[in-house]
């Protein structure tokens, strides 16, 4: 892909392929599927800064006492599904220290917080927005209702060992079905997928999940895998029966052990991870890269592209912006 500059910072040198328009922010991504038109920085220090995608200018800064005091990292970030109560402003944001806070970014107010006794790694909402989850270091996913933040339920793995019910190692990622507020799937370092809201549950097995590396696609019937690790860090596999369909090779500049990864459209995928410091716009139906932001200054922790077709993906303490040919 080619790259331009902009008054935002510099371009990041790509390789020949479609018009891909990179630049470079100082700040970080959030962890965010949804559709906004402006990016988050998180970092060690707590605080979120909310940039504006169209010109890279700071619109809001979100802190409070607790997050000024505790200077914890922000693991995760999630918008709440559009509804008539908001327009899409509410982000749910997970810190390693265990805090979970819902904000109101326009207002830049925290409106609830609690606090879960781990490191909590990652959240989800369900498509409704009714309920969301969380997982991390501690035992168990725990689902809560949006509404009044009870604990409404717990998935975690019994005593059985030959029963596949529950995560037994840190969970990294979470992710519903599109349209099925009841399934989802997570991943960690238990080398499994698990997809949840079945009876029983389906196992998936091999992928090492390190970050936010699983996907559904938009008709839910096939799930994206990416591992940290060097061999088959990128998997496809069907969500029905569990049996893995392909493996994505590698691509020609070297392999990159996976850290995160989602189906983008319905024939694209993005990835970005370490080792090789690359993102890769992939289309599936030759299984090449047909986009790279390479030669980049760190491993690549988070991805996103929004409704636009703006990529955004994390690398050191820069956010890349690129416009992609292809669209949610």
């Amino acid at each position: 892909m080619v790259t331009r500059p902009t008054p935002l910072g510099h371009a990041a040198r790509c390789t020949p392929g479609p018009p891909l328009r990179g630049r470079d922010e100082h700040h970080r991504s959030p962890r965010d599927r949804n559709k906004q038109p402006f990016h988050l920085r998180r970092s060690s220090a707590a605080p979120y800064n909310v940039y504006s995608v169209s010109d890279g200018s700071l619109v809001h800064v979100l802190t409070d006492h607790d997050t000024a005091t505790t200077g914890l990292p922000v693991t995760s970030m999630r918008f709440m599904p559009r509804g008539p109560a908001h327009n899409g402003d509410v982000l749910l944001a997970t810190y390693s220290g265990g805090m979970v806070k819902l904000w109101h970014v326009s207002s830049r107010t925290c409106v609830r917080t609690m606090k879960e006794n781990r490191q909590t790694m990652i959240a989800s909402f369900n498509p409704s927005g009714s309920k969301f989850l969380t997982a991390g270091a501690g035992p168990g996913i725990l689902m809560y209702d949006t509404q009044t933040w009870d604990h409404v339920g717990t998935f975690q793995s019994s005593d059985n060992p030959n029963v596949t019910d529950g995560h037994w190692s840190r969970v990294y990622a979470l992710t519903f079905f599109p349209e099925n507020d009841e399934r989802f799937i997570s991943g960690g370092w238990d080398n499994t997928v698990q997809v949840t809201g079945v009876a029983p549950v389906r196992r998936l097995s091999g992928p090492h999940v390190c970050g936010d590396a699983v996907s559904i696609d938009k008709t839910g019937t096939q799930i994206l895998t990416g591992s940290w690790r060097r061999n088959d860090t990128l998997q496809i596999w069907d969500a029905e029966t569990g049996t893995k369909l392909l493996d994505i090779p590698e691509d020609f500049r070297g392999r990159s052990q996976i850290y995160t990864c989602h189906f983008l459209g319905t024939d694209h995928i993005v990835a970005g991870g370490s080792r090789n410091n690359i993102c890769r716009l992939i289309d599936k139906r030759i299984l090449m890269s047909t986009g790279v932001l390479n030669d980049l200054p760190g491993g690549v922790y988070s991805t996103h592209v929004n409704a636009r077709g703006v990529l955004s993906a994390t690398s050191n303490n820069l956010i890349y912006l690129a416009q992609t040919p292809v669209r949610p």
